[in-house]
């Protein structure tokens, strides 16, 4: 469904009735994204599953890098607005590779959807994860009134979502 790292027509579809649905506003991970499309300037929204980690919810790029939502999130600077359980105006700070390992890990435990794209089994010990992590891009999800960079600091807390 995602060759080349694109949807496909099948996976478009599935995208459409997920971010129109009433999901994002009921399952816990489940989330839509909206950001600023990074060469039309227009609204483009992405369904994703984001994860809690020690006190902090994260966003995870499960077809690494070259995600076009990684790409928008970053020219955008971070700013994009998430409904996940209410809509609300969030910045995305971008986790440091030396501290994605572990979130990446617990993402798979619950996102079992994303498990087919990345390169080892959601079982597999930590230090294989932190093999891998720079090629999964992983944000923090902040306060939109958040000061600073959209590049996390070492120790990144605090969560803007009340679940």
């Amino acid at each position: 469904m995602y060759a080349g790292g694109r949807p496909n027509d099948a996976a478009r579809a599935i995208h459409r009735r997920f971010v129109s649905g009433p999901l994002p506003r009921l399952l816990p991970i489940a989330a839509v994204l909206d950001v600023r499309g990074r060469r039309t300037g227009a609204t483009i929204r992405v369904p994703l599953a984001v994860v809690r980690y020690r006190g902090s919810w994260y966003a995870v790029a499960m077809l690494g890098e070259q995600t076009n939502w990684v790409r928008n999130v970053r020219a955008a600077g971070g700013e994009a607005v998430l409904t996940h359980g209410r809509r609300r105006a969030v910045r995305l700070l971008e986790v440091p590779v030396s501290e994605r390992a572990p979130v990446i890990k617990r993402y798979l435990t619950f996102a079992t959807g994303a498990r087919p794209h990345v390169s080892i089994s959601w079982r597999a010990p930590i230090a294989d994860f932190a093999a891998i992590a720079g090629d999964y891009p992983v944000f923090r999800i902040a306060p939109a009134d958040q000061g600073g960079p959209a590049q996390c600091e070492t120790g990144c807390s605090e969560s803007p979502l009340g679940r």
